[in-house]
């Protein structure tokens, strides 16, 4: 029987030997445990993310840490997939870095940290046009969005993001948040977002408080 708590400070110290061993027992005995392992490995993503915002973790532990959780899903997904809780249905939720900006490593991170906190994240890549975001979202029946950008060029991409919404009728059925460095208050103001995030926590926050008011 492994120790749950021990597991998440694994995960917040990037011990990938202990992780893994705990993961490989968890399976190793049957993996009846798998979804409680798994919410442990989430709690140390929650670690990682503070301990970033708190400046003591810095991006490539953010990416390393989102790697951890990949590897720790695909050790335990075989009991996941045949374990009681699996049955409960993902919210689904689009990513992209949008038109005119090629930038994806923060993406990947914030993609990596909400897939651990249970979205069905459908991560559409980089350079996303505004058409094929709405598109998406109508056809998938998907109600919230991330848009993310480091270029300053990504803040008029995000905008005419929202215009396309409000063109569609569709503005009223959608939550956007938006991320990346030029990213502040005003230019959510000026984008017509409806929330902005400065990190991947932020981004978790935000989606989990929509989640559940479209619940």
């Amino acid at each position: 029987m492994i120790e749950f708590e021990a597991l998440a400070e694994a995960m917040g110290d990037l011990d990938e030997d202990v992780m893994v061993e705990s993961l490989t027992q968890v399976m190793d005995e049957g993996g009846a445990d798998a979804q409680k392992a798994l919410e442990a490995c989430q709690k140390g993503m929650d670690i990682v993310g503070k301990l970033f915002e708190d400046g003591e973790y810095f991006v490539g532990d953010l990416i390393y840490a989102g790697e951890l959780m990949t590897k720790a899903v695909d050790i335990l997904k075989d009991a996941l997939v045949t374990g009681g809780d699996s049955g409960e249905k993902k919210t689904k939720m689009i990513l992209c870095t949008v038109k005119d900006d090629l930038h994806d490593i923060g993406k990947n991170i914030v993609r990596s940290m909400l897939e651990a906190a249970g979205f069905d994240v459908m991560d559409l890549g980089i350079d996303v046009p505004a058409g094929k975001i709405v598109e998406t979202a109508k056809k998938e029946d998907i109600h919230i969005i991330g848009l993310s950008g480091v270029l300053t060029l990504a803040i008029d991409s995000m905008k005419n993001t929202v215009d396309a919404f409000k063109e569609a009728g569709m503005r009223d059925q959608v939550k956007i948040v938006i991320g990346g460095a030029p990213v502040n208050a005003e230019v959510c103001e000026q984008t017509g977002a409806d929330a902005w995030a400065s990190s991947p926590q932020t981004t978790i926050h935000y989606c989990k408080e929509w989640e559940q008011a479209l619940a």
